[in-house]
């Protein structure tokens, strides 16, 4: 009886936890209406293969032309330069 009413007690508990996380990533999500052949720049964390020191490295790197799309979020570039070896799909 008191490990059912522990096992209740905590799935509630979880289940407020899962939807206060949600209510709060909805409130920062910014949604980004991107369409093919729009420049966008990349967040430089995505590439770890540039050589120097990290304070003096850039933010971001591009801007890149998009060349497809496979969702809201999830894109492949054009890259160039130092770039063209890594793999084009980001998130």
């Amino acid at each position: 009886m008191i490990l059912e009413k522990a096992r209740h007690h905590a799935y509630r508990f979880m289940q407020d936890s899962f939807k206060y996380a949600k209510e709060r990533w909805d409130k920062i999500l910014k949604l980004h209406y991107l369409k093919v052949g729009y420049l966008v720049l990349v967040s430089a964390l995505s590439f770890n293969n540039i050589k120097g020191p990290k304070k003096l490295k850039d933010s971001f790197s591009g801007p890149f032309m998009i060349r497809e799309l496979h969702g809201p979020n999830d894109l492949k570039l054009e890259l160039r330069g130092k770039l063209i070896k890594k793999h084009p799909a980001f998130l």
